[in-house]
C-alpha cells in the first residue's frame, strides 16, 4: 500500500471535516493573515494585525483600520479614489467682495 498524502498548511488539524471548499476558503485567508504587508506610512513590511480590522506598522508605530483579513480590501481602493476624485472636483472659493 502507498503512502498516504500528509495534511499541511493551516487545515493541518480539521482533517477531513467540513467539506474541501470551506477547507480551501479556510486556508486563503489564514495564509493571508499571516503574510507580511506593506506599511502604508514608512512603507517597510512589517504590518501586522492587532485585532479584526485594526493593523499596526510593528516598525513606525502606524495604526490604522483596514479589512478583517488583509490590511487593504478592493472597497477601501475603490472608496481611496473616489474620495481623491471628489476633492479634485470641489469648487474654487469666490472672490470675497468688500
Amino acid at each position: 500500500m502507498g503512502k498516504r498524502t500528509k495534511k499541511v498548511g493551516p487545515t493541518r488539524g480539521l482533517g477531513t471535516r467540513y467539506g474541501s471548499t470551506v477547507r480551501k476558503r479556510y486556508t486563503k485567508i489564514v495564509s493571508s493573515l499571516k503574510e507580511a504587508n506593506k506599511c502604508p506610512q514608512c512603507s517597510t513590511v512589517a504590518v501586522r494585525r492587532q485585532s479584526v480590522g485594526v493593523w499596526e506598522c510593528r516598525k513606525c508605530g502606524f495604526t490604522f483600520a483596514g479589512g478583517a483579513y488583509t490590511p487593504v480590501t478592493k472597497l477601501g481602493i475603490i472608496a481611496r479614489r473616489t474620495a481623491k476624485g471628489v476633492q479634485l472636483e470641489a469648487p474654487l472659493e469666490e472672490e470675497k467682495i468688500e
